[in-house]
């Protein structure tokens, strides 16, 4: 089977704390190993200021998260946020191979 490279990012509400923020980035990649994902790295992006109100906040915590992996990671981690409340928005993009080519003079 394929493995797909893909990019999640999340928006957290500012008032979560350290230890939630955690909580949440080792659960995900502890999801994302046990449905078979490969090469997981997380950026903590930290708190910026958001373009317009997302439930009453101006600010919110980015998580980025890159991984390979299947289809059905993506269908349970985004179950997953959906239903947390810790989380306002998020969105995963499909990574395309990057092509290399060599060139000798």
């Amino acid at each position: 089977m394929s493995l797909n490279s893909y990019e999640t990012i999340y928006i957290l509400k500012p008032d979560v704390t350290e230890n939630t923020n955690l909580k949440l980035v080792n659960f995900y990649k502890a999801l994302i190993k046990k449905k078979g994902g490969q090469d997981i790295l997380v950026q903590h992006r930290g708190r910026r200021h958001l373009s317009y109100s997302m439930n009453k906040s101006y600010d919110g915590i980015y998580v980025q998260i890159n991984y390979k992996g299947n289809g059905s990671i993506l269908e349970l981690m985004e179950k997953s946020m959906k239903l947390n409340e810790s989380i306002m928005r998020y969105l995963t993009v499909k990574q395309s191979a990057v092509n290399t080519i060599n060139v000798y003079s």
